[in-house]
C-alpha cells in the first residue's frame, strides 16, 4: 500500500522561507514522477511543481524563481523549497506521484496523505 507523508509547514512572515518534505511508502518511487500540490481554503487543489523520475523539474509559473523541488531516491522523499513567500500561498501542501504527458500535464495517482499547513501572515 502506497503511503504518503507531507511534512515542514508552519507559519511564516511574508518573505520568509519553509522547506517541506514528502516520504513515500511503496510504490516505485525510483521510476516515478513526482509532484507537489497545494489547496487554499475554498479553493481547488492545483499542482505547484513537480520532478521527473530523472530529476528534470517543471514548475508553475506562479512560483517560478521562488520554489525549488528536487529528489533523494535513496530516501524516497521529494522535497519543495519555498522562499519569497506570500500570502496567497497560504494553503495544505501535499505531495503525490505523477503521470500523463510529460510538461504539458500532470494527473494525480495514488491517495492523498494528510498534507502540511502553510500559514504566511502579512
Amino acid at each position: 500500500q502506497v503511503q504518503l507523508v507531507e511534512s515542514g509547514g508552519g507559519l511564516v512572515q511574508a518573505g520568509g522561507s519553509l522547506r517541506l518534505s514528502c516520504v513515500a511508502s511503496g510504490g516505485d518511487f525510483r521510476r516515478s514522477d513526482m509532484g507537489w500540490y497545494r489547496q487554499g481554503p475554498g479553493k481547488k487543489r492545483e499542482l505547484v511543481a513537480a520532478i521527473t523520475s530523472d530529476g528534470i523539474p517543471d514548475y508553475g509559473d506562479a512560483v517560478k524563481g521562488r520554489f525549488t523541488i528536487s529528489r533523494d531516491n535513496d530516501k524516497k522523499q521529494v522535497a519543495l523549497q519555498m522562499n519569497s513567500l506570500k500570502p496567497e500561498y497560504t494553503a495544505v501542501y501535499y505531495c503525490n506521484f505523477v503521470s500523463g504527458p510529460v510538461y504539458v500535464a500532470w494527473f494525480p495517482i495514488r491517495s492523498w496523505g494528510q498534507g502540511t499547513q502553510v500559514t504566511v501572515s502579512s
